[in-house]
Order: structure tokens, then sequence, then C-alpha cells
């Protein structure tokens, strides 16, 4: 009996064991461990909505905002979302190859004045002074990530004030995202005001690396109860300037980038993504990886084609802006 008796006691002290193992193993799967993954990410794009120029007029393409657009957390500065956009690099997917502005706008130019760790409070000033189309004619493309460093900084390291506002309260935060709705309409003002010829601007939603959840510290910050709310009024007058415009069109990144966040693995979320259980993140957060600066460009590229006048259409399948004409 005393032999049974320890031979019980091991099988559940052996059990026990494997249980424990196996939720050690489970946890470091489902909740620390965060796979990049390989191959294409964000939307397919059609290669027969490139197989032709768009119009031989001069387009200048702009990458205006922070470091999203400036190319951070990209393998090099080539397959940034922006240059990527531009033109397709030799060493990206096979399926990409010619899917690019470069291939469908032949007399295009191009510049790009996003700043790393900058502000909406910064952008306007960035627009003042640095954006200068070359000719009179350009018409403009404006590619443009505003928004997102006004929520994360300081990181809760300082208390939170406009342009840093991270760990406030929506009571406080409420006239500072009325100041950046009031911020974007001027800041689209100046940019329409330096393209005579007409221009197009493709603003970007911020996205959320927690996965719609809103626990901070799955992303290595200090808890914000009301950060969920703060950056949902932000997307909201993201959204609601760009209603206001026939020439500005929201880019869903928020959307696009739900369940490649903090949750990538925990297959019980909402926004689980069965088919790319990976992360799109830079190891800084606020950026995208490599496959990340992939999806942004194919869903700026699905945006552009979607709603460009510059894209030629069939007689029932008119664009929603206006059709661009020479001045």
């Amino acid at each position: 009996m005393q032999i049974l008796g320890r031979h019980r006691r091991l099988a559940v002290v052996l059990a026990l064991g494997s249980l424990l193992v196996l939720a050690a193993l489970s946890y470091i799967e489902l909740v620390l461990r965060r796979p990049i993954g390989e191959g294409p990410a964000g939307p397919r794009i059609e290669a027969h909505s490139f197989a032709t120029p768009w119009t031989a007029r001069h387009v200048h393409v702009v990458g205006l905002g922070d470091s999203i657009t400036a190319g951070m957390g990209a393998r090099h500065p080539g397959r940034s979302f922006f240059q990527r956009l531009l033109q397709t690099p030799p060493d990206d997917f096979a399926e990409m190859q010619a899917i690019d502005l470069t291939s469908v706008l032949p007399n295009l130019t191009a510049g790009n004045l996003a700043v790393s760790g900058s502000t909406s409070l910064q952008h306007a000033d960035h627009i003042a002074q640095r954006l200068n189309p070359p000719t009179a004619d350009a018409f403009g493309l404006v590619v443009f990530t505003t928004g997102g460093n006004d929520l994360i900084h300081s990181y809760g390291q300082r208390p939170p004030q406009e342009g840093a506002m991270y760990g406030a309260s929506l009571e406080q935060a409420e006239p500072w995202i009325a100041n950046f709705a009031d911020r974007l309409d001027q800041m689209i003002d100046a940019i329409e005001a330096r393209f005579p010829a007409g221009c197009e601007i493709f603003l970007a939603d911020i996205y959320d690396p927690t996965d719609g959840v809103g626990d901070a510290p799955s992303v290595y910050l200090p808890d914000w109860p009301d950060g969920l709310a703060i950056h949902a009024a932000y997307n909201r007058a993201i959204e609601g300037v760009a209603a206001q415009r026939p020439n500005v069109f929201v880019v869903p990144l928020r959307q696009i980038f739900l369940g490649h966040g903090a949750h990538c693995r925990q297959f019980w979320r909402e926004h689980f993504d069965a088919s790319d259980p990976h992360y799109w993140y830079f190891k800084n957060i606020e950026d995208p990886n490599d496959r990340g600066h992939d999806a942004v460009r194919r869903v700026f590229l699905r945006t552009i084609v979607e709603n460009s006048s510059l894209v030629p259409r069939p007689p029932n399948q008119q664009s929603s802006a206006p059709v661009p004409e020479p001045r």
C-alpha cells in the first residue's frame, strides 16, 4: 500500500509539473512571443490598376508627418512604405513589382518631409516652412501620418500636456482633441494653398498596438485608463476633418493593423487574424516593422486607387474626388 501511495503521489506531482510546464509554455507563446512572420502583409493589390499610366500630368508626391512616413522600422530606407509607394525595390515581393506610383505616373516628382518624433504641433510648421512644390502646375498627391506621437509621448514619464498627452484623462484631453481637429483643418488649408493646380491628401488614422484591448502594459507602458477613449477621439477628429473635404481621404491603418499588435497570438481575441497571426510593429512600438511597412504601403495604394481622380475609370465608376483640371 505504501508503494502504491508513493506511485500515486509521484503521478500527481508529475501531472502537476506537466501542467505547470504547459501553462508556462502557453504563456510564452500566447502572451510574450510576438513573431514577425514572413511574406506579404496587408491587403492584396490588383495589378490591373497599374497596367497603364494614369495621367501624363506632373504629379508631385509628398510625404508629411512623423516617423511612420519618415521610414523608421523598415529594414533599409528603400523599404519604407513611402519609398515602396513610389517604386517597388528589387528585393520586394514579386507580386508587387511595378505596383507603384512610378509605374503609372510618368511625370512624377517626390519629396519626403516627414520627421521622426514629430507631433501635429510641429507638422503645421513643417508645411509652412518646407512644403514647396517644384512647379506651379504640379498636382499634389500628399500622404500624411500625424497625431500618433501626440498620444504616446512622453510615455507616462511626465505629466500629460498637449502634444505629449500620455496618461491624460478624457476630460483633461478634450481641449487638446478639439485643438488637433482645428490644427488639421488649418494644415489642409495650407497644403492646398501650396498646390494651385490642385491636390489630394491621403491622411492616415492612428493604429493601436494593443489591438483594441487598451491594456497599455502589454506594450510595456504604464496603465492608461482613458487611452482608448482619447485614441478614438483623435481618430474621429481625423475622420471628421476628411469628411468635410472632397479631396481628403482617410487611410484606415487602425483597421488593417488590428490583430497584429501585442495580442497577435491570442486566438480568442476579436481581431485575431488566423491567416497572419504576426507582429507588424517595430521594437519601439510606435512604428511598423518591415512587414508593417509593406502593409502600410498596400493600404495607402489601395486607398489611392479607390479614391484618386488621377486613376482612369469606366464612365459608370467614378471616384469620389472631383477630376482635377490643368491650370
